[in-house]
């Protein structure tokens, strides 16, 4: 551990502590690593430790370590790895229970916006979280009057001819909204409710990454892991919109407005009913990998998601990883002569537009119509030397490219983090006395993962060449010993 200490840089990461059994038993960030961690063996302060560290100090037996490029970026890591892995001797960042969410379920006739403090795996759209409760009660109660919509409170009575009334009282001349309406009609104002609610909730996030990074500036760490956790569980939550939809079978697609409206906002020949959308995610240029997500019909169409890892370099380069995946989704639809999507859309500027459109002119390739999506003012961008298009955050077809784009940018975060994840519970067969390289290539040529290789027998394990009967019965106990729980993604 001496030598690994000593090969640490001084510069911004995240350091994993594990025990003799390879488990992970601590997650930590530093402004210098080599310093940090180095800080941790140090016999002079044996003695001046709380029991809490000195326990912990005892029992590290190894450790892992991560290099970004700058601290708030190290607190983001530090608290996404705490997330997953849950280490003992971590306190922070486990439970984001104490915020408060907007739920809406579609599945009710008269939808209306409820607080909750779970989150649970349904079909209701949930928003937020928020930390704190009186501005966000107060923010519902303005949602009310300008929306006409339904909280909590309230007793809907159905009329004779199947509209609804929503209030008993003068409530309905106090919002100024008509009092009796069809579920068609009110589901419209859910609709705009929405929307406005999740504009709140991104500028809320864009503050609170502000507030982050300056304290991080001043060096005020304690306050600044503490805006992270809100923002790692805003983050979360507003990453997996979900589209609220209509359940009346006979009524139109709740998507096909916002298909038209898109089609006149971009100059389309029709309304583009396949859109592919590409993102890129790596960690200070590690594990760079790529996303594609394909919506049919303004949905979610997940049978025909893809994603890519780079093969053609090294290193962060957006650019050339978008020209890279670009060119290798398209050369393979024109192999198999499948049809190209009416639309496609990358996250990003003109840099990564520009690069997409390589991918097709180094193909000699006709390409779809393109267009990138950039976050700062979410401006549309044209590889063909159009103007950029900024259109009104509450335009159907500007919401559904930010639909398409946040679940690119899920699809590749998670991609990302099981790759981090595979890489750390490998580095497991680095405990095991006497397995080099070749063999450890051995085992996973073999079995793929660890997880295959904890489930066989040494009798398999011995099949693999260079593994006789007493180090596969070894290894099968060893990899016993050492079986964590199972992984769960941030």
């Amino acid at each position: 551990m001496k030598e690994k200490v000593r090969q640490l840089p001084n510069r911004p990461g995240v350091y994993l502590m594990k025990d003799r059994i390879g488990r992970i038993i601590y997650v930590g960030k530093a402004k210098a690593l080599k310093k940090r961690v180095s800080s941790y063996f140090q016999p002079s302060r044996a003695f001046t430790l709380h029991p809490k560290i000195r326990a912990l100090v005892e029992m590290i037996a190894d450790f892992d370590a991560v290099v970004v490029k700058s601290e708030p970026e190290a607190i983001l890591l530090e608290g996404k790895l705490i997330k997953q892995w849950k280490p003992r001797y971590n306190t922070d960042f486990t439970d984001d229970k104490r915020f408060l969410l907007v739920r809406v379920d579609p599945r009710e006739e008269l939808p209306r916006f409820r607080f909750v403090r779970i989150r649970k795996d349904d079909q209701s759209r949930y928003f937020g979280p928020f930390a704190h409760s009186g501005p966000l009660r107060k923010a519902l109660a303005q949602m009310r009057r300008q929306f006409g919509i339904l909280l909590s409170d309230g007793t809907p009575q159905k009329l004779p001819d199947g509209s609804w009334q929503l209030y008993d009282d003068v409530r309905a001349e106090i919002y100024g909204f008509p009092n009796s309406v069809t579920p068609a009609e009110y589901r419209e104002r859910v609709e705009k409710a929405c929307a406005f609610l999740e504009g709140k909730s991104r500028e809320w996030l864009a503050s609170l990454r502000a507030e982050m990074s300056s304290a991080s500036g001043r060096l005020e760490f304690e306050k600044a892991a503490a805006l992270r956790d809100i923002v790692l569980a805003l983050e979360k939550t507003l990453e997996r919109p979900r589209r609220f939809e209509r359940t009346d079978p006979t009524a139109l697609s709740a998507n096909e407005p916002a298909l038209v409206s898109l089609q006149q906002a971009l100059g389309l020949a029709s309304p583009p009913s396949t859109i592919e959308c590409f993102d890129i995610s790596h960690i200070s240029g590690t594990f760079v990998v790529a996303s594609m997500v394909r919506f049919a019909d303004g949905r979610p169409d997940r049978d025909n998601y893809r994603r890519f890892r780079i093969k053609g370099f090294m290193g962060n380069d957006d650019f050339r990883a978008m020209e890279e995946v670009v060119g290798r989704r398209y050369r393979r639809l024109r192999n198999e002569g499948r049809a190209f999507p009416d639309l496609v859309v990358i996250d990003g500027g003109r840099g990564q537009v520009g690069a997409a459109l390589k991918a097709f002119v180094a193909l000699d390739l006709e390409p779809p119509p393109l267009v990138g999506l950039a976050k700062k003012k979410e401006t549309i961008v044209f590889p063909d030397g159009r103007p950029q298009l900024e259109i009104p955050l509450d335009h159907p077809g500007l919401r559904l490219l930010q639909r398409l784009r946040d679940e690119a940018h899920r699809f590749a975060n998670t991609y990302n983090s099981d790759l981090r994840s595979r890489k750390i519970r490998e580095s497991l067969l680095d405990d095991f006395p006497g397995l080099g390289p070749v063999r450890r290539a051995a085992l996973m040529d073999g079995f793929g993962s660890i997880e295959r290789l904890r489930a066989a027998t040494s009798a398999e394990i011995a099949e693999v060449d260079g593994f006789g009967p007493r180090l596969s019965a070894e290894l099968h106990a060893f990899l016993a010993a050492t079986k964590a729980p199972p992984l769960k993604t941030p």
